[in-house]
């Protein structure tokens, strides 16, 4: 593993973020106790998952808000964008921020979770250290379409509040065990399928198109617990794209999600890359192209 350069100061240690992570992990373990387990709680944790998991982060933030992969009508928009944020991965702007300085550095210095560092500093270390990434100027200069909207704005400044109020929900429909799995189990879950993207899908795996100075792979088991966003190789070399799993094999579940939105006439402008075998370069690799499909 390199050593941190000076961007990454390990002496910038956030005992905030360290203190919500192991106190989120402690209070899953709750689920253990078999007062707090029941069925439909286990049912709401699998709902939420996917809700916020699945058609917020991986549809809103990332294919839609991050690299405007389609289009949605704006409320419709709206909606993911809210799924997303209950996430509580951060507001809308400065996960989107953060993966685009991901993909402008990717695996880089100044990558905020750069495989240089390590798996364990791509998987959550980079969380815990207060670094460049977090800098407001740089979070302005790579969310700039994401600035003005009200709200956008109303997300960023509440994601937190916005989790509590979730949380008081729960506890009124199904009392404590709601919310034991429905906040705090799937929070855990949905964390670490989320970095696993970030480290096993930079680790494992095989490789459909050759990158210089990316590490991103296909992992599959990462693909089906991440809704699809496991196809990481096929995602870094086109970016753009709203199918992520380009091979017949490689099952991905938030496109199933934009392919149901586009049959309702609701996603348009769709992005997607097709390959085709690079043959004279590598067998083994592939070339491909964006095209448009029209709603």
């Amino acid at each position: 593993m390199a050593d941190l350069p000076n961007i990454h100061l390990k002496t910038q240690l956030s005992k905030i973020n360290v203190a919500f992570f192991t106190g989120l992990h402690l209070a899953a373990c709750l689920a253990f106790l078999p007062q707090f387990f029941s069925w439909s709680a286990v049912g709401v944790m699998f709902l939420l998952y996917w809700m916020t998991a699945s058609l917020g982060i991986c549809l809103g933030f990332h294919r839609y808000l991050t690299h405007r992969s389609f289009e949605l009508p704006k409320y419709v928009g709206y909606f993911f964008a809210l799924c997303g944020t209950l996430a509580c991965q951060n507001g809308p702007t400065k996960w989107v921020a953060q993966h685009r300085m991901h993909h402008a550095n990717s695996d880089q210095p100044m990558d905020p979770h750069s495989m240089q560092y390590g798996f364990f500093w791509a998987h959550f270390q980079w969380m815990i250290y207060k670094n460049h990434y977090d800098d407001p100027q740089k979070i302005y200069a790579h969310s700039k379409d994401l600035q003005g909207d009200p709200f956008i704005k109303f997300l960023d400044n509440n994601f937190l509040k916005l989790q509590g109020v979730l949380a008081l929900i729960l506890f009124a429909v199904g009392g404590w065990s709601f919310v034991i799995w429905g906040i705090f189990v799937r929070l855990v879950v949905a964390y670490h399928s989320t970095w696993f993207v970030n480290s096993a899908a930079h680790t494992f795996g095989y490789r459909n198109v050759k990158l210089e100075n990316d590490l991103s792979t296909n992992c599959w088991w990462v693909g089906l617990i991440a809704w699809g966003e496991g196809w990481h190789n096929n995602h870094h070399a086109f970016p753009s794209s709203a199918r992520h799993g380009l091979r017949p094999w490689e099952i991905d579940f938030t496109w199933m999600a934009i392919w149901v939105l586009k049959t309702l006439g609701l996603a348009k402008n769709i992005k997607v890359a097709e390959l085709r075998r690079d043959e004279e370069q590598d067998e083994k690799f592939f070339l491909g192209e964006i095209v448009k499909k029209a709603a």
